[in-house]
């Protein structure tokens, strides 16, 4: 019987042409800052619903130097949530900046509005809100809350590509949003690449010298933190084939998950909050009481799990970290999260197979 994985890019790159676009590129002789790139940074923009896309090496890049792009510096606290993997903290600390953690809703499992009002009034540098499992944050809130304190917001969409409400897209509610093309995420190239995006220009024209060493024009830097982070013409190209097939791709993914949340209803775990336009199933992600009885459970039946994410950011032992606050449903969310397989190209008896393991794991439990 064939492991069931978490993971597959490659199910859902079937039947696309790659070497056609590729060809081009090798037959243009140009590699770097293209036609391509600018083709894929009109088209995505237009996508998300913005007026700028500034395309970089990968999803780091596009945090750090989005946080340097909204001018934050070194002493500067930003506020984070702690339960995302550390990416937003690795990019806080690259530019010198101080994270204020602050505590995730319950049921979402991203920023908690209520926790973020109580802080805001300290006047933190930025706000990184986090679109996690490919669930869409309260992010109108988060947004008035901030603006009413100048706080700009830059929204972390890694995870998110595609997800809406009220016909607004992850991405174009804040200030600046980053996105990642890493091979695993909804619109993944085939190795790494990152955008920043931005409906103000003063913004945008910043993020695109901080791309390329701070230049205004070739060899002249007039701005400090510049950095050599540029989308190749290769990924470029098979991010354009891919993107047309993104919001199908997406629906795929909820139709899984929908099943999943049908048939997991009654049993004893916490579920995604949504199925729903806002959330585009990145990763289904589940809360048990006893994860790693689970997780053996699972394998047994050759299903694949993963944790994302195990460490709190706030307890990763890189770096001391004075806490303000509770942090009670981060640490909690910490200890019982587990991902199940979702992607684009399980079939339907792969579904099967993941639901009877999981159905089988409670029933041994009663």
């Amino acid at each position: 019987m064939e492991n069931i994985v978490l993971f597959s890019a490659v199910k859902a790159n079937a039947g696309l042409d790659f070497v056609t676009p590729l060809k081009a590129v090798l037959d243009s002789h140009w590699y770097v800052l293209g036609n391509e790139v600018k083709l894929f940074e009109e088209e995505f923009a237009q996508y998300v619903g913005v007026n700028h896309c500034i395309s970089v090496a990968n999803g780091s890049d596009a945090l750090e130097l989005a946080l340097k792009g909204l001018g934050v510096d070194k002493g500067d606290r930003v506020v984070a949530v702690a339960n995302a993997g550390f990416y937003g903290s690795t990019a806080i600390h690259a530019v010198g900046a101080e994270p204020l953690y602050v505590d995730v809703d319950p049921v979402s499992l991203t920023i908690c509005p209520k926790a973020l009002a109580a802080v805001i009034e300290s006047k933190p540098a930025a706000v990184i809100v986090t679109h996690l499992y490919g669930q869409l944050a309260n992010v109108e809130e988060v947004v008035r809350i901030a603006s009413a304190a100048g706080v700009p917001v830059l929204e972390d969409c890694a995870q998110s590509h595609g997800a809406r409400r009220n016909a607004k897209q992850a991405g174009s509610f804040g200030t600046i949003a980053c996105f990642s093309f890493y091979p695993t995420k909804n619109l993944g190239a085939l190795g790494d690449g990152g955008a920043v995006v931005t409906n103000d220009d003063t913004v945008a024209t910043r993020m695109r010298q901080l791309r390329q060493y701070g230049w205004t024009q070739k060899y002249q830097v007039s701005i400090p933190g510049g950095r050599n982070s540029r989308l190749d013409e290769m990924q470029a190209a098979i991010l354009r084939v891919k993107l047309p097939h993104l919001d199908v791709w997406n629906e795929q993914r909820r139709a899984i998950a929908k099943r999943y949340s049908e048939a997991f209803a009654t049993l004893d775990m916490q579920l995604p909050c949504s199925t729903g336009e806002d959330y585009v199933g990145h990763l289904y992600v589940v809360r048990v009481k006893a994860r790693a009885e689970f997780a053996a459970a699972l394998k047994e039946k050759m299903v694949s799990t993963d944790v994302h994410y195990p460490i709190a950011d706030h307890k990763q032992p890189a770096y001391a970290v004075e806490q303000v606050g509770s942090l009670e449903v981060t640490e909690r969310a910490c200890e019982t999260v587990i991902s199940l397989p979702c992607f684009p190209g399980l079939t339907d008896e792969e579904v099967d197979r993941v639901i009877e393991a999981v159905t089988a794991y409670f029933s041994k439990e009663k």
